[in-house]
């Protein structure tokens, strides 16, 4: 159930059309979660993701115009500024943006982490034709995404809070209005991910040097989840480290992709520029972002965020 308890009236009925835009890792599940509560028409640039969100129940569409036909509120799950631009206003593989088609009072919701300045630009377009805005970055990967459990960072007014509760009650255990301003949601998102970027990196850097040292690290995994040093990161990308090296040691097969290196050195660039907007000095999380271009440097940028541990001891060492 939300954390904030706030209740209306709202145009996002279950009979009403919700578009989900963008068919990636958090994308397609949060189409097929809503899909069981809403209509749903989904695209992505891939035919395969959009034969996928076909197969959980949604509407596939050629274009985010075709998709933003009609629905009343409009979800883009997106990787960056560049393709939330996209997916509205068309340009790069998208030949008709979602602009084209929504409905004066429509909402749209943006669950990405693409930074302050990217929402405010685009809301205020969105404005100038009458649609509003909700900032709402999400939290807690592909499996929560999938059964409703996200949490969810709102910057938006009552108004545009109001229309899109459905879609964003459907979608999270926890939610969390920030601010009523634009780019409030993007800000503690990035906060967060100042965390999750930096716990990442600790978790890399404790078990390279753990198995340096010979230590089993199935077994360091477990110990240091049940201690001081435990964080939900080392939790969750520990085991898939262990397994980048079991990958070479005994021939099995590496993690499942669920969270690209590439999307977290990302926002830890998003991390680093709004601090020194502020005036902040976040010596760790400059550190970490280094560590994750560095990754990217050496061809690592689409595979698991997991794999920075083999850049720190590679899977052939002994």
């Amino acid at each position: 159930m939300s954390t904030d308890t706030t209740t209306s009236s709202s145009s996002a009925t279950p009979g009403s059309v919700t578009a989900v835009l963008g068919l990636g890792a958090m994308g397609l599940p949060m189409a097929t979660r809503l899909a069981g509560a809403f209509p749903v028409r989904a695209f992505d640039v891939f035919a395969e993701r959009r034969d996928l969100a076909a197969e959980a129940g949604a509407a596939p569409a050629a274009t985010p115009a075709e998709a933003a036909q009609d629905a009343e509120v409009v979800v883009i799950a997106v990787r960056d500024q560049e393709q939330l631009e996209s997916c509205l206003f068309g340009g790069g593989p998208v030949r008709r943006g979602a602009a084209e088609t929504l409905r004066e009072g429509a909402v749209v919701v943006v669950t990405s982490t693409v930074g302050v300045d990217a929402v405010q630009g685009v809301a205020a377009r969105l404005a100038e034709q009458g649609v509003r805005l909700v900032d709402a970055p999400v939290s807690g990967g592909a499996v929560r995404a999938g059964t409703g459990d996200l949490l969810i960072m709102v910057g938006a007014d009552d108004t545009a809070l109001d229309a899109a509760r459905p879609v964003l009650d459907r979608l999270s255990s926890t939610l969390h209005v920030v601010g009523p301003r634009i780019g409030d949601g993007q800000i503690m998102k990035t906060v967060n991910q100042l965390l999750c970027g930096i716990h990442t990196a600790a978790a890399a850097e404790s078990l390279a040097l753990a198995r340096a040292l010979g230590i089993d690290l199935e077994r360091a995994v477990d110990v240091l989840g049940q201690g001081a040093a435990a964080s939900f990161m080392l939790a969750d990308r520990g085991p898939r480290m262990v397994q980048q090296y079991q990958v070479a040691e005994d021939g099995t097969g590496g993690p499942e992709l669920r969270s690209r290196l590439d999307i977290i050195r990302k926002d830890m660039n998003l991390v680093v520029s709004l601090a020194k907007k502020a005036g902040v000095a976040t010596s760790v999380a400059a550190a970490a972002d280094q560590l994750y271009q560095l990754a990217v440097s050496h061809g690592l940028g689409a595979e698991d965020d997991s794999s920075l541990v083999t850049l720190l001891s590679p899977r052939t060492a002994h």
